[in-house]
């Protein structure tokens, strides 16, 4: 007590340093377990798959997209939806978007153009589930496979959750982030986008 009353500025500090820490590693946990976990084994089917976006070159989805459109087309075969979504915006100088990009490649693997739906929204992920979410309820769906890489599924599931969705994580392990230290960094930038989420809601 002595050391507070002499010092209460740095015990503050200490104080909130270490409730911080505290929060960083909790965090950080529940990425990491989010992401050792696949809900498609434990769930047999839902209404929609959806894709998260990523970058494309004049249509040609880059390794990281290629990996996540190829999981879906897997959970597509076995029939685990009746409808896959994909979605994401264009950069600038952009002749596409993601959503269309991600759209011809499953059509290129078999998927029906009929049973996907591209919606070209979001430059974050926040806008682009929010997007998902609206077009999915509007047709009186309401659970879907989010499909992303794994270090994404605790904030995916987070998001899609509060927008009103009953969602299900199931990554690809297969995209182009396959070294330990791309994935490092992932895990890294997840945790602190994950907790900026529940502080924040964005």
């Amino acid at each position: 007590m002595r050391l507070v009353r002499r010092h209460p500025i740095l015990t503050l500090l200490a104080v909130g340093l270490a409730v911080a820490l505290v929060a960083i590693g909790a965090s950080g946990v529940v990425v990491w377990r989010a992401a050792h976990h696949d809900d498609a084994s434990d769930v047999e089917r839902a209404d929609a798959i959806v894709v998260l976006g990523a970058a494309q070159y004049n249509g040609r989805p880059s390794p990281l997209f290629r990996g996540r459109l190829e999981h879906a087309v897997v959970l597509w075969q076995q029939h685990r939806a009746g409808l896959v979504v994909t979605v994401g915006s264009n950069q600038p100088g952009d002749r596409t978007t993601e959503a269309q990009a991600g759209r011809d490649y499953l059509v290129s693997q078999g998927v029906p153009a009929s049973a996907i739906l591209a919606l070209p929204v979001g430059h974050t992920t926040f806008d682009s589930l929010q997007a998902a979410v609206g077009a999915l309820h509007e047709r009186g769906l309401t659970s879907a496979f989010l499909v992303s890489d794994p270090w994404h599924n605790a904030r995916i599931k987070a998001i899609a959750s509060d927008l009103g969705l009953t969602a299900y994580a199931s990554a690809t392990w297969t995209s182009g982030d396959t070294s330990e230290e791309t994935r490092g960094r992932g895990y890294v930038r997840e945790t602190f986008a994950y907790l900026y989420y529940r502080l924040f809601g964005t």
